[in-house]
C-alpha cells in the first residue's frame, strides 16, 4: 500500500504561497501577459509573480508599461490570494460550494490566522472574506471620483486594482511608472488610500472587535477603548503612536528638504509627511522619490518598515503586537518586575517568547539578504539596506534599486520576499503547535552574565 503524504501545517502555508507563486510565473512568462505579446524573462515573471504572492510591491519591469491587460489581471489576482491568503481563498471557496470544513481544515485557518481556537473560524472567514470585499469595493469607488475623469473607462480598471492592492498592503499600482508621486498632492487619493492600508494593516480581529464595542455602545453608554480587548488596545495604540511619530518625524527631517516637500504649503507637507509615515507600514505606495530622502527620513522609514502592520491583517513585518511586548517585556526587565503587564493585563511568557523568536528571525532574514545583495551589487549600502528590509518586511518602497538588479540580485531578492512573507507566519505556527508540549523532565538552572 502507498504511504499518503501528510504535511505540517508550516509545510503546507509555505508550499501554498510557493504553488501560487510558480503557477504565476507561468502565467506572467506567456508571451498574452506581455503588452507587446513579446517575450518576457523567467526571472522577471518570478520576480513579479512573487512581489504579487507575497505582497510586497517590489518591481524589475514597469507594471502599468510591461504587463498587457492578462497580465495585470494575474498580477491583481495574486495580491488578492496573497494578502487574503491561500488558504483563506480555498476555504471561503469551500464555503461558496457548501462543502463540508474539516476539523484539520479548521485547526489549518486558525494556524493561518494565528487564532486562539477554532471555536466560529467559519464564520471568522465568511465575515473575512465579506468585510474585504465591501472595503475594496469603497476603495474602488471612491478611487473612480479621480480615475474615472482622468483616464476615461480605463479608470475603472485602474481604480479596481489600486483599491485592492492598498488594501492587501502591495504597493502595486498601474498608473504611471513612479507609483503615486502624481498625486502626492492630491487629498482624495491620498485620503483613500491612507484608509485602504490602516483597514488592510491593522486586522480583521480589530475590525470586529471594534464593530463589537460599538454595537454594545448603542445600547448603554460606555468607553468604547476601555472594552476592548487587550489585543485591540495595543493594535490601535501602537498603530497610533507609529502614525504620529512617523508623520512628524518626516514633517521634521524633511521641511527644508529641497528634492522633497520644502517648496510645498504646510498643509501640502503634512499631506505628504502622513503618506510616508503610513505607505511605510509595508503599503509600498510612494508620493515622493524614496532616493530623495534625508539620511535621516530614510532610517525613520526602515524603522517603521520593519515594524510593520499587525496580525491577522494584510501587511508584513514583524508586526504592531510583537515590537509592543518586546520593548514592554525590556522595560519590565529595566525596573526588575517579575510579570509583564500592560492596560492592567499580564503577558504570557509564550508571548514574549514569541515576539524575540520572531524579531530574530525577521532580523536574521534582513541581515543574511544584506550581505548576499551587499556582495553581488555595487550600490550604496544605505540603498542596499532600504532594499532588504523593504523585501523583508514585505513593504515595496525601493530607492530606485530594483530596477537595476542584476541575476543574482534579483534571486536574493526573491528569496528575501518569500521568506520574509511565510517565515514568521510558520514560525508563530509552529510555536502554535508546540505550546501544549510540556517537557516532563527539567535540567537544573544555571545563572549566565548578560549584557
Amino acid at each position: 500500500m502507498k504511504k499518503r503524504v501528510h504535511f505540517t501545517t508550516t509545510q503546507t502555508i509555505m508550499l501554498s504561497f510557493l504553488f501560487g507563486i510558480l503557477i504565476g510565473s507561468i502565467l506572467l512568462a506567456l508571451p498574452i501577459s506581455s503588452s507587446t505579446q513579446g517575450k518576457i524573462d523567467y526571472i522577471d515573471a518570478l520576480f513579479t509573480a512573487t512581489t504579487s504572492m507575497c505582497v510586497t510591491g517590489l518591481v524589475t519591469l514597469p507594471t502599468v508599461s510591461t504587463w498587457s491587460f492578462f497580465g495585470q489581471l494575474v498580477i491583481l489576482i495574486l495580491i488578492q490570494i496573497g494578502g487574503l491568503g491561500v488558504i483563506t481563498i480555498i476555504a471561503g471557496l469551500m464555503i461558496y460550494m457548501n462543502k463540508k470544513i474539516g476539523l484539520n481544515d479548521r485547526l489549518l485557518l486558525q494556524d493561518a490566522f494565528n487564532l486562539n481556537s477554532i471555536s466560529g473560524i467559519i464564520r471568522f472567514i465568511k465575515k473575512v472574506l465579506k468585510g474585504t470585499l465591501i472595503v475594496e469595493s469603497v476603495g474602488a469607488l471612491l478611487y473612480m471620483l479621480v480615475f474615472v475623469p482622468e483616464f476615461g473607462v480605463r479608470g475603472i480598471w485602474i481604480s479596481i486594482f489600486t483599491s485592492v492592492s492598498a488594501f492587501c498592503n502591495a504597493g502595486i499600482d498601474i498608473i504611471s511608472e513612479n507609483s503615486l508621486c502624481d498625486y502626492a498632492l492630491n487629498p482624495i487619493v491620498n485620503a483613500v488610500t491612507s484608509m485602504l492600508i490602516v483597514l488592510g494593516g491593522i486586522g480583521y480581529l480589530v475590525w470586529w472587535d471594534v464593530v463589537r464595542v460599538l454595537k454594545k455602545r448603542t445600547q448603554q453608554k460606555i468607553s468604547v477603548f476601555s472594552h476592548l480587548t487587550l489585543h485591540s488596545k495595543i493594535v490601535l495604540s501602537v498603530t497610533t503612536f507609529l502614525v504620529l511619530f512617523g508623520a512628524l518625524s518626516f514633517l521634521v527631517f524633511e521641511y527644508n528638504n529641497p528634492l522633497t516637500i520644502k517648496n510645498l504649503s504646510l498643509f501640502d507637507k503634512v499631506q505628504v509627511s502622513f503618506f510616508q509615515s503610513i505607505t511605510t507600514r509595508t503599503a509600498g505606495f510612494a508620493t515622493i522619490p524614496q532616493q530623495n530622502l534625508t539620511n535621516s527620513s530614510a532610517i525613520i522609514s526602515m524603522i517603521l518598515m520593519f515594524i510593520g502592520g499587525s496580525p491577522a491583517g494584510t501587511a508584513g513585518g514583524i508586526k504592531t503586537i510583537t515590537i509592543a511586548v518586546l520593548l514592554i517585556s525590556a522595560l519590565a526587565t529595566i525596573q526588575n518586575r517579575e510579570h509583564v503587564e500592560v492596560f492592567d493585563r499580564t503577558l504570557s511568557k509564550h508571548a514574549v517568547n514569541k515576539s524575540v523568536a520572531v524579531v530574530s528571525v525577521s532580523f536574521s532574514i534582513m541581515m543574511v539578504s544584506t550581505l548576499l545583495l551587499s556582495s553581488c551589487m555595487h550600490a550604496d549600502l544605505l540603498d542596499i539596506l532600504y532594499e532588504t528590509v523593504s523585501a523583508t518586511a514585505t513593504v515595496g518602497l525601493t530607492r530606485n534599486l530594483t530596477p537595476s538588479l542584476n541575476m543574482m540580485g534579483k534571486i536574493v531578492i526573491i528569496v528575501t520576499m518569500y521568506l520574509g512573507r511565510v517565515g514568521p507566519i510558520s514560525l508563530l505556527v509552529a510555536f502554535n503547535a508546540k505550546k501544549d508540549k510540556k517537557n516532563v523532565i527539567k535540567n537544573p538552572i544555571e545563572e549566565i552574565s548578560i549584557g
